[in-house]
């Protein structure tokens, strides 16, 4: 009993470890297009949304109901498995991080928990079923009903102020930003804080702390909220650069636009239990929020990275998965310390690659992508 208590706390610490990785590579989803457009300054913007993260994972557990009972058969999973999977979720963030690529964390979580359950209870730990209905049909869904939603919103939004003062315009739809930037990190931390709700509460049904039927405690809802929120604010400042700068050049009335979109998608998309990557429906919004406004420039060769990556991501991360799966199955606690110090390691190695090109709150702005150069630099700034 004492192991198994002690290795559910390893889980419990490396699942909140991904909700933090989950904060900073997702912090672009809500502000990158408010930071880009200058209707709120960096640093205000990612403690705006680190708060309301924490505020939005109090609201629902529809989603983390479907991750603690839906995807993989709770009678079957171990808590190894499930530390396995997490560790695949999050080298995955990381390395996409890095490159500053916004593929999709909750189908790195996916890919990493299916691959570490199939490995270790076989195929019939997957309900396969439930990961079409619930995560690759609302993958395909979600962007494309919100990128039709910020398009026509914006071709309205333009239609309507045509006549205007462009300064009044920008002014109000600036304003506007901060309302609907706000209410997107509401969504984020109402839809992906559960994710990782989602596998703390899986991971204490089958450690039978919990019964098979129960929702998450509320300590686990507070810490998950709370892990999200703090790695939010930290800002992933790389990819709000590519969201910010790479798709289109975003002017307020688009950014207003895109984000009331996601927020819709996402809000409405929670309250039914589907567990959608929040990375592409923003990613959607924004490329349609581009395509509405006559004359906007859309960069369909970062569009087209951005969509290998969310192509990638569930199968890389479950191939990941499955390999820890396998350490952890037959090398027993030797093979769980190996996974989780080569993860750290690994994980170590990408920040420190990241320092050779920091990107911070100085200079997200500055340009559309994110290169990793082979020398440092001789200034040293912030990399996050």
């Amino acid at each position: 009993m004492d192991h198994i208590t002690f290795l559910v706390a390893v889980v419990i610490v490396t699942a909140l470890a991904f909700d933090f990785t989950n904060g900073f590579h997702d912090t672009a989803n809500a502000m990158a297009t408010s930071i880009a457009t200058g209707a709120l300054k960096p640093r205000t913007a990612v403690l705006i949304s680190g708060v309301l993260n924490v505020v939005g994972a109090f609201l629902s557990t529809e989603v983390a109901k479907t991750i603690s009972g839906g995807i993989v058969d709770d009678t079957l999973v171990t808590p190894g498995m499930i530390f396995a999977g997490l560790v695949g979720a999050i080298l995955w963030n990381l390395l996409t991080w890095l490159v500053g690529l916004p593929s999709s964390s909750s189908h790195a979580l996916f890919g990493g928990l299916i691959g570490a359950v199939w490995v270790g209870a076989g195929s019939s730990g997957v309900h396969f079923d439930k990961v079409v209905e619930k995560v690759l049909i609302p993958a395909v869904a979600s962007p494309l009903v919100a990128g039709v939603a910020a398009l026509i919103a914006t071709y309205f939004a333009y239609k309507l102020t045509a006549r205007a003062r462009k300064e009044s315009v920008t002014k109000g739809f600036r304003l506007g930003q901060i309302a609907s930037a706000s209410l997107v990190s509401l969504a984020h931390g109402t839809n992906d804080a559960q994710k990782t709700m989602g596998v703390i509460t899986l991971t204490l049904i089958s450690a039978g702390a919990l019964g098979h039927d129960d929702g998450p405690p509320v300590w686990v809802v507070a810490a998950a909220g709370l892990a999200i929120g703090l790695g939010t604010y930290l800002g992933g400042w790389r990819i709000i650069r590519t969201m910010g700068k790479g798709l289109t050049e975003i002017q307020s009335p688009q950014g207003f636009a895109a984000e009331t979109a996601s927020t819709t998608v996402i809000l409405t998309s929670a309250h039914l239990g589907f567990a959608l990557s929040t990375t592409q429906v923003a990613s959607g919004s924004i490329l349609g929020a581009g395509l509405g406004r006559r004359l906007a420039e859309v960069r369909w060769g970062v569009a087209g990275r951005m969509v290998v990556a969310w192509l990638i991501t569930l199968p890389a991360a479950a191939l990941v998965g499955g390999l820890s799966a396998s350490a952890v199955k037959h090398g027993g606690d030797f093979g769980t310390v190996v996974v989780a110090l080569v993860g750290a390691a690994v994980a170590a190695g990408i920040v420190l690659v990241s320092r050779r090109n920091p990107v911070g709150a100085h200079n997200v702005n500055d340009a559309h992508e994110v290169t990793v150069r082979s020398t440092a630099p001789t200034s040293v700034g912030t990399a996050a």
